[in-house]
């Protein structure tokens, strides 16, 4: 229907596991931008930090089980499909190849953003979709160095300037804080804490199931 030619946004992380934190800021970013869907992409191979704990299965699995229920939400396994190192620009001309006239929209989190000009080819990627950066009270958007730039030449407060062009625009947008870092979440369960009201609890049985954030030896 008419939604065909709203906005897609775009998900990544490692969701090891993916947790209420993730799906609120999806859920608000989806209602704000207007967006058709939010696809969740998992990394396969992530370049920016150890080895996960979870399988990329498992976590495509915890990923699926924790937006059931909401149509607009999708999983994408691309990122886990391709061998080696996952990349953003990657990601994005391959789905840019899949959706040449679509709006594409890059959720981020500030902390992601300002880590932005160490990513591999990272200027390509305003020339392939808009960056959406979710705001944390406290962190203010940067106003020197290349990014500051880029706020510059890019930036809008105008949602519709997501929508009237398929790329190129730089928003930042409040969200609602659930200070809830998975990190934080895998030491809770090898502390043999409960993980109810942090997780769904489609993604709680899975961990429970699965035990694969369980005491390891290392």
């Amino acid at each position: 229907g008419a939604r065909m030619s709203e906005p897609i946004g775009i998900f990544g992380g490692t969701f090891d596991p993916i947790h209420n934190g993730h799906l609120r800021t999806a859920f608000e970013l989806w209602q704000a931008l207007r967006l058709a869907q939010v696809r969740f992409l998992p990394t396969g191979d992530p370049p920016h930090r150890g080895v996960s704990l979870a399988s990329p299965e498992l976590r495509l699995q915890m990923v699926r089980a924790a937006i059931a229920g909401l149509d607009a939400f999708v999983a994408d396994d691309r990122e886990m499909r391709r061998s080696g190192v996952s990349y953003s620009v990657d990601t994005l001309l391959d789905l840019r190849r899949e959706y040449p006239e679509r709006s594409l929209c890059l959720l981020l989190g500030m902390d992601a953003f300002l880590g932005m000009p160490h990513w591999h080819r990272w200027r390509e990627i305003l020339d392939l979709a808009h960056v959406v950066v979710a705001h944390r009270p406290g962190w203010k958007a940067p106003i020197t160095g290349p990014l500051g730039e880029i706020m510059v030449d890019r930036g809008t407060g105008n949602v519709r300037d997501l929508h009237a062009s398929s790329a190129g625009k730089v928003y930042v947008r409040a969200v609602t804080q659930l200070e809830i870092s998975s990190t934080e979440l895998r030491q809770l369960i090898i502390g043999g804490h409960d993980l109810r009201y942090l997780v769904p609890d489609a993604v709680r049985e899975l961990i429970l199931a699965s035990g694969c954030y369980a005491q390891r030896s290392s």
